[in-house]
């Protein structure tokens, strides 16, 4: 099998088994846990740029405020994506949250076409209207907008955005992106720490050893996606993609027992839907170019 692929399943694999890790902190507040993911990630990278003599080149690649502007943008939109997540999955939002990772890729299409002038084929336009008929559908059966799966469609979708006319590579993005969290990462926990509310060091070393933990789980399968993007066609990227939400919807339906209804049914699979028609489009359209080549 080709490597891209493996480390591109490995990505995906660990990321549909997110809702496990997250729950196992519950007990911890969602602030906090984002804290500690922040904080640990951004010492695991400086560890690994230390280790393999890159540091010296990062900081001289950060130096442009335009760089640094762009990056904080980018913090600050996967921090919003990384707490409303593991938020919703301790709150027993399990299958919303993996709708909201179906609609994303869908929505980051939306975008190219709005901002980026990207022009899609006539039948491109389908999935988009069916997955938008989706969430009206289960807005109207939940009585309220399904916020969770829009915002995180909508912050990841936008951080892919920002990502696209980001300089730095990924492990430089993603070091810049922890770094500049870092400082508000650490003066919450240690406000948190001095209101007797922190739970580092307070709740058991198994508490303590996930929290630290949480750093290697962030940064380890975002550096094995990495890898896989510059070894495998975007066409394979775009279909194994699908893994993580498919995994986060098993396991809030079949583990954790989330109530899922017929009428739920029919709104998921009107997204579900839009995702195979705008998959097999893109096939057939790249097939049709001679565009499709083996891995």
């Amino acid at each position: 099998m080709n490597k891209g692929i493996v480390y591109a399943l490995a990505a995906y694999l660990t990321w549909g088994l997110f809702p496990i890790y997250w729950i196992w902190l519950h007990a911890v507040p969602a602030s906090q846990i984002i804290s500690h993911r922040m904080l640990w990630s951004c010492l695991l990278l400086i560890a690994v740029l230390l280790i393999s003599g890159r540091l010296r080149k990062f900081r001289a690649s950060i130096a442009s405020a335009r760089v640094v502007g762009i990056y904080l943008a980018a913090a600050l939109l996967v921090g919003v994506n990384w707490l409303t997540y593991i938020w919703a999955v301790n709150a027993g939002y399990i299958i919303e949250t993996s709708l909201g990772y179906f609609i994303n890729p869908l929505l980051s299409v939306l975008l190219g076409v709005v901002f980026l002038r990207e022009r899609l084929r006539p039948l491109q336009w389908l999935p988009i209207a069916l997955a938008a008929a989706g969430v009206v559908y289960l807005t109207i059966l939940y009585g309220r907008l399904p916020w969770i799966a829009l915002v995180l469609a909508g912050s990841f979708a936008i951080y892919g955005f920002v990502k696209k006319t980001a300089p730095l590579g990924s492990l430089y993005g993603l070091t810049l992106e922890t770094t500049l969290l870092f400082p508000f990462a650490l003066g919450y926990l240690l406000y948190c720490q001095s209101q007797g509310r922190g739970a580092f060091l307070h709740e058991g070393a198994a508490i303590d050893a996930l929290l630290v933990g949480a750093g290697a789980v962030t940064t380890i399968p975002l550096l094995l996606f990495a890898t896989a993007a510059q070894r495998i066609p975007l066409s394979q990227i775009g279909v194994l993609q699908y893994i993580t939400p498919s995994m986060q919807f098993l396991l809030g339906v079949l583990v954790y027992r989330e109530p899922f209804s017929e009428e739920q049914l029919l709104g998921f699979g009107l997204v579900w839907a839009a995702l195979v028609i705008y998959i097999a489009e893109q096939f057939f359209a790249r097939k049709a170019r001679g565009g499709l080549k083996p891995a």
